[in-house]
């Protein structure tokens, strides 16, 4: 019978399954942050070991400052931050698990050093304690996020209870046009599909448009998926996926180069297998985007004017509407393109690799930023490439900051926030109130984007800056 990848995937790692149709699953990788310190609290009350050390690697990144980093752990101002990532350490040194800390120079967000480490591999399971742990999906593996309770289970059996999502296809033809990137493509998804309309799915990009996107862009679009409130987002692994993964450190040598890749070209879903649901996309009708409200579906093309709540014909969606706009304190009928900006920033795990800073000092280059622009590489390996390539250089001429790795603004929990009141103009995953800081206003945008957004003071268009 014809497969899915989703399906190829889970009955790979099925152990056994329990009498209510959950399964137990192997898991591949477990990563988790400086959060699920409960986890091993509760391992070392009950005096049981981690399984296998070595399948858990752990990453200080959310609490992790990116200016003043010197001292490590000492220079952190914030004592509960310092204390989450010393805590994250000492878990690592008493367990033996891999540990990218605050002073290790692959240091990074781990949604980003995993991949450019090759620890991610087509047909893998990965669980981590971040719901963004999709992003690993773009590699054809089957990647989410859990709760600190089964990171414990993780931790002790190197197994999940699992509730096989459905499968669903989403097909995006034609071909993107200059100036529009993955993350206007995944906004444009998640506004067509609702912030639920992936629920109870895990959703297998294709399409010509899809095929396309490099590999870090394929990530952008899988690190979003769970904003439409899917499980996972995947996407078959081909010649791009194999050419990304042969250089990496953890890449298979030899003949298990070999013997991987013939496994890996095994799990693209079979032609005629059935999925759940099918949805078709025209990726040539997607402009730049840039949400308006607070939450991910409320975005529109930057060529567009803010919607009437009264347009939405569903009543919760209706108040859900009303209630952004008066948080965020525009009205109804704004050209996108009209809406003043305060800061900008530019990171985060959705687009904080090598490509997208290119794309943003692509636009930075020969200009000036009227507002405050920071911008944060995903890891240190993105930094060196960046500085290699003399980027950093683009943005400081520029009058951007050029910052340390780490989750920085996107989480707003290491000392990065944006004040109250003030409009950020930002690449990250998440939008809802104070996301940034308490009271703070965030429009999702592409990095090229927030880059125009710096230069401008205000929301525009970054394609005919492109042109110029």
């Amino acid at each position: 019978m014809p497969t899915t990848m989703l399906r190829k995937i889970i009955d790979l790692h099925t152990v056994t399954r329990s009498g209510d149709g959950d399964l137990l699953l192997y898991v591949d990788y477990n990563v988790v942050h400086e959060g699920p310190f409960y986890a091993f609290d509760g391992l070392a009350r009950e005096g049981r070991d981690i399984l296998r050390p070595l399948q858990t690697v752990a990453f200080a990144d959310h609490y992790v400052p990116t200016t003043g980093r010197a001292r490590g752990s000492a220079g952190i101002r914030d004592a509960e931050a310092r204390g989450m990532v010393e805590r994250l350490q000492s878990n690592a040194q008493r367990t033996g698990i891999v540990h990218y800390g605050i002073d290790h120079p692959q240091q990074g967000i781990m949604h980003v050093v995993a991949p450019e480490l090759g620890m991610t591999h087509p047909g893998m399971l990965i669980v981590g304690s971040d719901s963004h742990t999709c992003t690993n999906g773009a590699f054809g593996a089957l990647a989410f996020g859990v709760g600190a309770s089964q990171i414990k289970h993780i931790l002790a059996t190197q197994t999940l209870w699992f509730k096989a999502p459905r499968a669903m296809r989403l097909t995006v033809n034609g071909e993107l046009a200059t100036g529009v990137s993955a993350k206007d493509l995944i906004l444009a998804i998640i506004a067509r599909l609702g912030i639920g309309g992936g629920s109870g799915s895990a959703i297998e990009y294709a399409g010509h448009a899809v095929r396309a996107l490099s590999m870090e862009a394929r990530m952008t679009l899988c690190n979003m998926t769970i904003e439409a409130g899917a499980r996972a987002g995947m996407v078959a692994p081909d010649e791009k996926t194999y050419e990304y993964l042969r250089s990496t450190p953890y890449a298979p040598q030899g003949a298990a180069w070999e013997q991987a890749q013939e496994f890996w070209a095994s799990l693209p879903s079979d032609p005629g297998a059935e999925f759940h649901t099918e949805i078709e996309m025209d990726g040539s009708k997607v402009a730049p985007m840039v949400t308006w409200g607070t939450s991910q579906d409320e975005a529109c093309g930057v060529d567009e004017t803010v919607p009437d709540p009264a347009s939405f014909a569903d009543p919760g969606r209706r108040a859900r509407a009303t209630h952004a706009l008066a948080y965020m304190a525009i009205e109804a009928g704004t050209p996108v393109s009209n809406i003043a900006i305060d800061r900008v920033f530019i990171g985060s795990c959705t687009n904080a690799r090598l490509e997208d800073l290119r794309a943003a000092a692509r636009v930075a280059d020969g200009h000036r930023a009227r507002i405050p622009a920071i911008v944060v590489p995903g890891s240190r390996t993105v930094k060196r490439e960046a500085e290699a390539e003399g980027l950093h250089e683009i943005f400081l001429r520029a009058g951007f900051e050029w910052r340390d790795s780490g989750c920085s603004m996107c989480t707003g929990s290491n000392g990065d926030l944006v004040p109250r009141g003030e409009r950020c103009a930002s690449t990250s995953n998440r939008n809802m109130e104070g996301r940034q800081g308490k009271g703070s206003r965030t429009h999702l945008m592409s990095p090229a984007m927030a880059a125009a957004a710096a230069i401008a003071g205000r929301i525009v268009d970054v394609r005919p800056l492109l042109r110029s």
